[in-house]
């Protein structure tokens, strides 16, 4: 058993030691993993890396649910929660309500914001949903190499499966996303 493996059991019975003992064991995976995600936005990004591990953790440790069999569970958990904080932000950006049209100013690291194209990201999270529903593993193939920046092989040594495997699939996932993003985009023949 790894030692994150150990602390994640602890913090399931109850440990309030264990968070305090995690965070230093997974910090600096989990920001590895929020940077390559936040390298790979179109330009105009001002999320932090930062801000997002910091509030994927907090979601991670703070919930009464802490359910995760191992190291690799934990990190697909942090994939789904750092996804869910993108989507939220996209959808602050967005709300005319909250002033979505306009521009946001930060002021600090750990202001969450999102400039640019939010229609995008709440186009593929409305297709990765239905995706959940076609096929449920494909889609967490997804979160774990989009929003959790997992390489191919970091998810097949998750999974247990070789790499030509994770390629297949995250291909796979791929063409069913954007043939799902894309359907209103298509010509209509008349």
């Amino acid at each position: 058993m790894s030692e994150v493996t150990r602390i994640l059991s602890a913090l399931e019975q109850g440990d309030p030691r264990a968070a305090d003992e995690l965070l230093p064991l997974v910090y600096q995976e989990l920001r590895r993993l929020a940077a390559q995600k936040l390298a790979r936005e179109k330009p105009g990004q001002t999320l932090q890396a930062t801000a997002l591990v910091h509030e994927a953790y907090l979601r991670l440790v703070g919930t009464e649910e802490r359910e995760w069999s191992n190291r690799g569970h934990f990190f697909g958990a942090g994939a789904e929660a750092m996804r869910r904080i993108l989507i939220e932000a996209a959808r602050r950006k967005k709300s005319l309500k909250r002033g979505g049209d306009r521009r946001r100013v930060e002021l600090d690291d750990a202001t969450l914001a999102i400039e640019g194209p939010s229609d995008d990201l709440l186009v593929l999270n409305q297709a990765l949903d239905k995706f959940v529903e076609v096929d449920p593993e494909a889609a967490e193939l997804v979160k774990l190499r989009y929003f959790g920046g997992l390489t191919l092989e970091q998810i097949a040594q998750i999974r247990g499966v070789t790499r030509r495997t994770i390629v297949n699939h995250w291909a796979y996932a791929r063409a069913w996303l954007h043939r799902e993003m894309t359907k209103g985009d298509e010509p209509r023949s008349g």
